[in-house]
């Protein structure tokens, strides 16, 4: 996989916007459609909500290209929260917006999802 960014930010609601303005543009850049690039925005969103939530104080993202879009989202540091009832609806978001979603935990805790999106036929 080709990676065409990666992002490296302290957690927080402020960075949102920006987050997901870059993820928009590198979605258009790898050649997606405009539903797979606001799914794709939604599932980055996501993610970073989830790891906000765990605790995490900042996060990586990684966007590679290889036949669309590949995302990994990982919480950098510790985690000191836990789970949430607001997670099962981001659960089912991501996994319903895409069918490629992989969770990773470690040491029993969220550490980072994956997703990927391919190019618009």
């Amino acid at each position: 996989m080709k990676e065409l960014m990666t992002l490296s930010f302290p957690l927080g609601s402020d960075k949102m916007t920006t987050v997901r303005l870059a993820t928009g543009g590198l979605g258009a850049l790898a050649g997606l459609g405009l539903d797979d690039c606001e799914d794709c925005k939604v599932c980055v969103t996501e993610s970073l909500l989830l790891l906000m939530r765990r605790g995490y104080r900042a996060a990586r993202i990684t966007f590679g290209e290889e036949d669309g879009l590949g995302v990994r989202v990982e919480g950098e540091g510790e985690s000191a929260g836990a789970p949430a009832d607001e997670d099962e609806i981001s659960f089912a978001l991501l996994t319903a917006l895409n069918d490629s979603v992989h969770i990773e935990n470690r040491e029993g805790r969220l550490a980072a999802i994956s997703f990927r999106f391919g190019k618009k036929e």
